[in-house]
């Protein structure tokens, strides 16, 4: 959820640092720190607020160092204040420590070391780890044993950095929060995510839970807590640095919902046969396959709604799949067995939540894919096989391009299983199928050419409520429209399928809540039916569909999309809401790339 970065090498770390935090803001932004330290002392700065605010606070200090920690956080424990702010050092400010996770025995810890002379000086749980350190530290004058034995008494998920005010070192620990390594020429850095360094370098080594790392300016060491060597390969990415950066675009979000035609295109490459009648997702040996009986998709927010599309896309080939929310599957007790394959759907990798469920999935036995847009996640690393999405770097809280990556990739992957699932049966027409998606990158352009989004946004702009509808495929678009809304604009907002408006939710309408309709070529005479039944009630109707459409003639006002194959036309649609929900916060004047209490990976429970 928060986002760390340190850097050791040569020359002044300040300016590396503050880039790493800037990079990081949209794992959390509600304070930020810096630590710095150059063989004489440890020098902090920290504030609530965005990393804005801590440039101009330390303008005009003169911070230096070869060595330095920051942090940029989603408050957990205790709000966003001064105090609360990372890092967080012991008594006499020679050990400074930022931290992403939840220290979950830290309640216990604090009352130990309290009995023990310390005084606290915050609310947060990572206050403990500074204490808990300087104490093994009085006791062995060596900071990497003293590292190591507090952090076996942590209980919880956590990314640890150290720094002390007299080694030329950082030192890091991971469990169940993310933590890479990025190896540059001159210098290393430790981050919760990649994008943290980009600029500086695009080789990385991930670790795994366990690892102890140790960063010198001339070189790494890892080891386990135990200190039995590791070795971790170093890896390449492919992400280009500019991707992390906003360019001649106001916000992070306009830039990815305009990229999607390029994350598309890669999403789709290579997965598509020649012949154009069938794909190759490269996933699992065909023969593993034969016994699987049941698919289930397990996700949270954004995710969760690609897992509702690919279930939908999968129920029409014949065989049983069904979406579940990874928060409430870790409590389900819906049967998993050896002959289920469990899907885990996560931008990130690093979704606490989904990574829980994976566990339970793999205690009863199950087949386990990961399908993620990040390479050496922790939830690729946990599943027997991965499929990723190939989106690029997404830095807007509020997710766009990962969204239909996911969902054309999971689509993909239905068609793939399908043909080798016992059960299964390839949707008809498949060629046409395949036709259609490859012309997908192409048709979102045409709509980000010619949008109305915005007119249409401020028309809109003072409603009491926004309601969006769709059947079947159009369902989890209409709930990933609503969820897209609420996030960046407050404004309220729900999805749902179609035929539920009249059971509950029509209550609800009035001449001040217009209804999006999405139109996908499939049941549309039925969504227009239930839409008709809000305009009776007052309220106006948005048809999302193609030009010439019937609904278009019947209804209030109209989003265009191409005319494509009703498989597809959810995901046309999703674009055009996507612009329609920027254009809304953007004339609201919310904060688009950074919504309040909102972090873009969500790291823990």
């Amino acid at each position: 959820m928060c986002g760390i970065i340190a850097r050791v090498g040569e020359g002044n770390a300040v300016d590396r640092v503050i880039t790493g935090l800037d990079n990081l803001e949209y794992r959390g932004y509600d304070s930020a720190g810096i630590a710095l330290q150059n063989g004489t002392g440890v020098s902090v700065s920290k504030c609530s607020g965005e990393v804005e605010e801590l440039k101009q606070n330390i303008r005009g200090d003169r911070l230096a160092g070869n060595i330095g920690i920051g942090h940029t956080r989603w408050s957990t424990h205790g709000p966003p204040t001064d105090e609360n702010a990372h890092p967080h050092t012991n008594g006499d400010g020679t050990i400074a420590v930022v931290h992403n996770g939840i220290i979950e025995n830290h309640a216990e810890l604090r009352e130990r070391l309290r009995s023990q002379g310390v005084e606290f000086e915050s609310d947060t749980d990572t206050e403990v780890i500074p204490h808990l350190i300087d104490h093994y530290y009085a006791t062995c004058d060596d900071p990497k044993v003293a590292f190591t034995r507090a952090i076996s008494e942590l209980e919880g998920s956590y990314a640890v950095v150290v720094m002390f005010e007299d080694y030329d070192a950082v030192y890091g620990a991971r469990q169940g929060s993310p933590l890479v390594l990025g190896v540059g020429d001159d210098q290393y850095f430790l981050a919760s995510d990649v994008p943290a360094f980009l600029e500086y370098t695009d080789r990385v080594v991930y670790f795994e839970d366990g690892d102890v790392v140790v960063a010198r300016p001339h070189g790494v060491t890892v080891t386990t807590a135990d200190g039995e060597p590791v070795n971790r390969p170093i890896e390449s990415v492919d992400w280009d640095p500019e991707e992390t950066g906003k360019g001649a675009y106001d916000h992070y979000m306009l830039k990815e919902i305009e990229s999607q035609p390029s994350a598309l295109s890669n999403s789709i490459r290579g997965r598509i046969n020649d012949s154009n009648d069938g794909v190759d997702v490269d996933v699992f040996d065909p023969s593993t396959l034969a016994d699987v009986r049941e698919v289930q998709f397990i996700a949270c927010g954004t995710s969760y709604h690609a897992a509702m599309y690919a279930s939908t896309v999968l129920n029409r080939t014949g065989i049983r799949a069904r979406a579940f929310r990874a928060s409430e599957y870790q409590l389900s007790s819906d049967p998993v067995t050896t002959d289920t394959l469990v899907v885990a759907v996560t931008q990130s990798g690093e979704t606490a939540d989904t990574l829980g469920a994976m566990e339970r999935a793999a205690d009863e036995g199950a087949k386990l894919l990961t399908v993620t847009n990040v390479v050496g996640s922790s939830a690729a690393r946990a599943a027997d096989d991965t499929l990723f999405i190939h989106a690029g770097p997404e830095i807007g809280v509020a997710a766009t391009k990962t969204f239909s990556s996911q969902a054309v990739t999971l689509s993909l992957l239905a068609q793939h299983l399908a043909e080798h699932i016992e059960d299964g049966t390839p949707v008809p027409n498949l060629p046409a199928v395949l036709d259609a998606v490859q012309t997908l990158p192409s048709d979102i352009e045409q709509i980000i050419n010619t949008t109305r989004a915005a007119a249409l946004a401020n028309h809109y702009l003072n409603s009491e409520a926004y309601f969006f509808i769709g059947r079947e495929l159009g369902h989890p678009v209409a709930q990933e429209a609503a969820l897209k809304f609420k996030e960046i604009t407050y404004e309220h907002a729900e999805g749902f399928a179609s035929g539920e408006l009249k059971h509950g939710p029509l209550a609800l309408v009035t001449p001040r809540t217009p209804v999006f309709a999405i139109f996908t070529g499939l049941h549309d005479e039925k969504t227009l039916k239930n839409a008709k039944e809000a305009q009776t009630r007052g309220a106006d109707i948005v048809a999302v569909a193609p030009a010439g459409h019937p609904a278009v003639s019947e209804t209030d006002a109209h989003l265009p999309i191409p005319d494509t194959h009703p498989m597809w036309a959810g995901l046309l649609a999703n674009v055009q809401l996507q612009l329609l929900s920027y254009h809304a916060a953007d004339a609201l004047g919310r904060s688009i790339d950074k919504p309040r209490n909102l972090a873009k990976s969500v790291t823990v429970e």
